[in-house]
């Protein structure tokens, strides 16, 4: 019997603690040996359930490449502006690398990456985990198959859903590009990263983008409207208010995410959601933030070929992150609506539905990505355990492509103009 995987993880937050999970599941196949997070509440958490050694309990990542190497892996979820330090440090250390998206936050830092763990001779695996969704991986497995003939157009929308936006990209981690990073790289590499995937080897040659943010300024704030949730004589008539999107969540037993982030130094109940609102950001009313990323974009692109694809992120949407999918091809059609797949053949003017085994363990904690999230861990994993980088989908230069793609379609949307890839300036 071999020895479980042993990883260190660098960053404790909801991420970290998710794919750390995958240890409790299957502590024969991979063991978390070391945790490192300034923030004292989440280290223990997490350090108490994988029962790691105090000496292996850390503040800082840089403690942990100051020891000799000590274990196999590192599982890097730490704030996106804080990627590329760790990653080439512990890719030049020699660990395997598990690197939460978007890989960096500029372009450099992305070749940057790339190019330590190509020269270190370490495996990269950013966390494109919707590759790893069945039904979205089935959809390039009918593409491969020639289900639809050759790809003409691609259409996919990403509904990120109004509370959620709300409390990741008005109020939280993700709301402030100087922060965090703009909300297509935050949000949506996902996205542009498998209408990459779905084109196939086509090269993208050229790039147009649209968006702002609509709603959540300043100027918009509701005449009487306080500055917090909680003081605010209004509130009830104002879907993003705080007060429904946490408190009655947790009045209602409900301490998952969005809940479950908010109360940085402790579990979350009334008390301390309460405490959270009334003086931490996710009490803010949402048109008094410091928030300034686009709440929706468009991006048009033209790969080899002729294929074209269109994207549309839109924060205004009841259903959360439901991803639905067009792609038409030169013998079909193919449709997903986040559920299952229809294919129309124009031939025999037939419909096929598919659908597959989606089964993972429900203790899993996998939030909102279905079993993507427990696939993409696992496949790490096993790339680790076999020495076999096949088993990772979205390795280093796939991955820095269309993390390109990304910032070509925001610096569209900045200048204003169709972008030519690969163009200097």
């Amino acid at each position: 019997m071999t020895s479980p995987v042993r990883v260190i993880v660098v960053g404790a937050g909801n991420r970290g603690q998710n794919y750390s999970n995958f240890a409790s599941i299957h502590p024969e196949r991979m063991k978390v040996v070391a945790v490192a997070d300034p923030r004292k509440f989440a280290r223990t958490k997490l350090g108490k359930q994988h029962s790691i050694k105090d000496e292996n309990m850390f503040e800082d990542w840089q403690c942990v490449v100051d020891r000799e190497k000590f274990a196999d892996a590192v599982i890097i979820c730490t704030p996106d502006r804080i990627h590329k330090e760790p990653a080439v440090a512990f890719a030049k250390k020699g660990y395997h690398i598990l690197l939460e998206k978007p890989m960096a936050t500029t372009r450099e830092d992305c070749q940057m990456i790339v190019q330590t763990c190509l020269q270190s001779g370490v495996m990269l695996s950013v966390g494109h985990v919707l590759r790893y969704d069945p039904t979205i991986h089935k959809i390039k497995e009918l593409i491969d198959a020639g289900a639809i003939g050759d790809i003409v157009h691609i259409q996919h929308l990403e509904p990120v859903g109004f509370y959620h936006f709300a409390h990741s990209f008005v109020r939280g981690n993700w709301r402030n590009e100087a922060e965090s990073a703009f909300s297509l790289l935050a949000k949506s590499c996902h996205d542009i990263d498998l209408i990459h995937h779905w084109a196939g080897a086509r090269r993208c040659l050229k790039v147009s983008s649209f968006g702002s943010l609509s709603l959540f300024r300043k100027e918009n704030k509701p005449t009487g409207a306080a500055d917090r949730c909680l003081d605010c004589p209004i509130e009830t008539d104002c879907p993003y208010s705080a007060c429904k999107i946490y408190l009655d969540r947790i009045k209602a037993g409900h301490s998952g995410w969005p809940v479950s982030v908010i109360c940085a130094d402790s579990h979350p109940d009334v008390e301390s959601v309460t405490r959270a609102l009334r003086a931490g950001p996710y009490g803010r009313c949402v048109y008094a933030c410091d928030n300034d990323v686009c709440s929706n974009q468009i991006v048009n692109m033209e790969f080899e070929g002729g294929v074209t694809a269109a994207f549309t992120m839109v924060a205004f949407t009841q259903e959360i992150c439901q991803r639905k999918t067009s792609i038409y091809g030169s013998k079909g059609e193919l449709s997903y609506d986040g559920q299952g797949i229809r294919v129309f053949d124009f031939l025999t003017q037939k419909s096929t539905k598919h659908s597959v085994q989606d089964d993972p363990p429900e203790e899993f904690g996998m939030g909102g990505h279905a079993s993507a999230d427990y696939n993409f861990i696992s496949a790490f994993v096993s790339a680790v355990a076999d020495s076999d980088p096949s088993h990772i989908r979205s390795g280093p230069e796939e991955t820095l492509m269309s993390h390109l793609l990304v910032f070509e379609a925001e610096r569209s949307r900045l200048q204003g103009r169709v972008v030519y890839c690969g163009e200097t300036n």
